[in-house]
């Protein structure tokens, strides 16, 4: 039976009107295509190294070769299509988000330490499983708590400059959540998160007298916390000598491989897919210890290329902040410096715990490492700073000159 024109004509009118936000005229050329060519530059190196590092563990593990392989491109396509999506809400969503966000926080890490729900590997509970993944729900806690403060300094900005129950009250829920962290034990996340909180507030601009006690009382802390636990202390004890006999082949024996990566590396390293490391010498060599067989295979050049591929990342990211703080969108500004402080902190420890200059932790490389968690939140993370630099520019052209004026302090770019 024939359908009546009317409907036909209306139900192509909803068709053609259901379409992806398009951006404005002009601005489309404007999108930071710096931050995207570091970032997947970075991700191509990590594609690259994952696959050299992990084939011949899986090969024996699992009778694939390319077993991580191909799970780590599955996560980069989950990631760039989770990223698709964060690019497409406006800040003023994650804004109003970031209480929501902050308790969906503190239940995954209840959760995770929970026997039966959360997923026990070397000895932590860090994961939980769902289906044929793992989530580590560190990854998102960090994330949210800095959308949370950035949320809260961009209200309460006066408050926290001027009082000390204003600057008392986040670092009271950042406590908490280092807490949880710690039980799982997860102790680089908390350092981590630690980092970047630290960063935010100082830029959010307390009182150097609260900054100065903050960092008095976080350094103490970590101290603490470094020797509270034997295998802590047995760690730092390695960490001063891990040649030592021994430590060599016990406590020592993931780092010692590390350095003779960096040193078979030497100015060029022995080429992509040569390493010997990574031939069951090296544990972790496609996640935590990636940057060594990176090394061994690219030596001294390929190593600093990576670095300063970090480096320009954080710088660009900075810049974005730095920008949105010129246009008075706060919130933007402060999430973008927290993440930032993220990338760094993270890159610096685990490229640390590689080379010997920290005692050896668990955390994985951003962008480069094995691990779908990670990878995705970084993603995400990288996405959501676009759209801050997308909201800057869309601001900058309704204007049509640089953009200082208060009117803008509440202003909402959507698409």
């Amino acid at each position: 039976m024939a359908m009546p024109l009317d409907v036909i004509n209306r139900a192509k009118l909803r068709v053609a009107e259901f379409r992806l936000p398009s951006l404005p005229e002009g601005v489309a050329q404007r999108l930071d295509k710096r931050l995207m060519l570091l970032a997947m530059a970075l991700l191509i190196v990590g594609v690259v190294v994952v696959t050299s590092a992990s084939m011949e563990v899986a090969n024996a593990k699992h009778g694939n070769p390319f077993y991580h392989v191909i799970r780590h491109l599955i996560f980069l396509t989950m990631a760039l299509g989770f990223a698709a999506v964060s690019f497409f809400m406006p800040m003023q969503v994650w804004r109003r988000l970031g209480g929501v966000l902050l308790a969906a926080a503190f239940v995954l890490l209840i959760m995770v330490i929970v026997p039966g729900i959360g997923r026990e590997v070397n000895g932590s509970m860090r994961w939980i499983r769902l289906g044929p993944i793992n989530i580590q729900t560190s990854e998102l806690a960090k994330l949210f708590m800095v959308v949370y403060l950035a949320g809260y300094l961009a209200r309460r900005l006066r408050e926290v400059r001027t009082h000390w129950w204003g600057f008392a009250k986040p670092m009271l829920v950042l406590v908490l959540m280092v807490v949880l962290l710690l039980m799982e034990p997860d102790f680089g996340a908390a350092v981590v998160l630690m980092s970047a909180a630290l960063g935010m507030m100082f830029l959010g601009g307390v009182r150097v007298t609260q900054f100065l006690l903050l960092i008095c009382v976080s350094l103490t802390s970590i101290a603490a916390l470094a020797v509270s636990q034997p295998y802590r202390m047995q760690r730092l004890v390695t960490f001063m000598d891990p040649w030592a006999e021994e430590n060599v082949f016990d406590s020592g024996y993931q780092l010692t491989q590390a350095l003779i990566a960096f040193g078979r590396g030497e100015w060029f390293g022995v080429g992509i897919g040569n390493s010997v490391q990574k031939l069951f010498y090296l544990p972790e060599a496609h996640t935590d210890f990636v940057y060594a067989i990176l090394a061994e295979e690219t030596g001294l050049l390929g190593s600093v290329v990576v670095i300063s591929l970090f480096f320009l990342l954080a710088w660009r990211i900075m810049q974005i902040g730095r920008q949105s703080e010129r246009l008075e969108q706060f919130f933007s500004a402060y999430v973008t410096y927290g993440i930032a402080f993220l990338f760094s902190a993270q890159a610096l420890i685990n490229i640390g715990v590689n080379t010997g200059l920290l005692p050896t932790k668990g955390l994985t490389l951003p962008l480069l490492s094995y691990g779908g968690s990670s990878l995705i939140v970084c993603c995400i993370s990288l996405a959501m700073v676009l759209r801050v630099d997308y909201e800057n520019q869309c601001l900058l052209a309704e204007n049509n000159k640089p953009v200082t004026g208060e009117n803008l302090a509440n202003r909402e770019v959507s698409v």
